[in-house]
């Protein structure tokens, strides 16, 4: 015998058994001061009776208020990501708004559907870090028009105005690669990022500009571009520097992942680390603590930046009467964290 399926109780369900008006029972459960209190205690008490939920999505459209936040990522299943969304969320739960994620998993045709979607206006900003494929920003400048509080973070636009929450990449590789020149190395590679991103570009120029500043030679052939700094992209990079005549002492990766890999090549070819080949990450993804030796990287402060990002997108959609739109940028600090893949190198 099949069950009769339920239905959600609604306010006019509550109204026919109380003999109120709708009106009523929605301004006794929203604790309107012109009900009773006893009309409030009934009214409630028989919502929890009849497991009465409000419908916040009705509610929001007579408020045009739907306190919700959309929010655009490359892929979740990358740490970084990952940590961004938990600063997101932490600081929209603290201030009443709920986070609805979406993964563009870095194609631009999915952004834009995606961008489509959230242009309903069922959302009240949007916090996204771009596709690596996205290169054309036509969708992007349509939500700005259409007046939707927009925030970037980490991969942004450089084309037109908007709020970006970010790192100095160039800072961050150079201060990376000088500390491996520090204890010693001489001969640095650089596995790195796709170079048609911002970011990864960055991180290559900060490799350089630090060997030029300490005048040591840029060697072509330790430069290995990766399309996504993939586990598996990072192992065959390690295997192409090994195969060299000369050995690199030092390597800066464009993230942990590669950087992992590289530890693991080294190993598995018996090559000490960080005495024979000293190794940086980038990003202080949990694997850094775990790969033996443990990886120097650089903090890049995911979890500070999906605050900063949800911080600075409800201050704008609170703000949101204001006829005059002040565009900022955050760049937040990052921090070399030394551990047993560089320390005590001495040459």
């Amino acid at each position: 015998m099949k069950k009769k399926r339920e239905t959600r109780v609604t306010i006019t369900d509550l109204a026919e058994e109380l003999n109120l008006s709708a009106s009523t029972i929605s301004r006794a459960l929203a604790n309107h001061p012109g009900i009773s209190e006893a009309t409030k205690r009934m009214v409630n008490e028989k919502a929890e009776k009849l497991g009465f939920t409000p419908n916040s999505i009705a509610s929001s459209f007579r408020s045009k208020k739907t306190k919700s936040l959309g929010v655009i990522v490359p892929r979740i299943d990358i740490d970084f990501h990952s940590r961004v969304i938990s600063g997101i969320e932490e600081f929209a739960y603290k201030t009443g708004y709920h986070v609805t994620i979406f993964q563009s998993q870095d194609s631009y045709k999915r952004e834009k559907e995606i961008v489509k979607i959230l242009q309903t206006k069922m959302v009240e900003g949007i916090i996204m870090c771009l596709a690596m494929e996205t290169k054309k920003y036509d969708h992007l400048k349509k939500l700005t028009n259409s007046k939707i509080p927009l925030v970037f973070y980490d991969r942004t636009p450089d084309a037109f105005e908007t709020n970006k929450v970010m790192i100095n990449d160039f800072e961050s590789a150079y201060v990376a690669t000088e500390h491996l020149i520090q204890t010693g190395c001489k001969r640095l590679a650089h596995i790195a990022g796709n170079q048609s991103i911002g970011i990864f570009r960055s991180r290559l120029e900060g490799f350089k500009a630090a060997l030029k500043a300490n005048d040591l030679p840029i060697h072509e052939e330790l430069i290995k571009e990766t399309a996504n700094l993939r586990y598996e992209e990072g192992v065959k990079c390690a295997n192409e520097l090994l195969e060299l005549d000369e050995l690199p002492d030092g390597v800066f990766c464009a993230n942990d992942y590669t950087a992992a890999s590289m530890v693991q090549v080294l190993n598995k070819h018996k090559i000490s680390i960080p005495d024979q080949v000293a190794v940086v990450g980038f990003s202080d993804y949990p694997i850094s603590k775990i790969i033996e030796p443990n990886l120097t990287t650089i903090n890049d402060r995911a979890f500070q930046m999906g605050e900063a990002a949800a911080k600075l997108l409800i201050g704008q959609i609170e703000d949101s009467d204001s006829d005059i739109i002040d565009y900022q940028i955050i760049t937040l600090k990052t921090e070399l964290v030394v551990r047993e893949s560089t320390k005590g190198i001495a040459k």
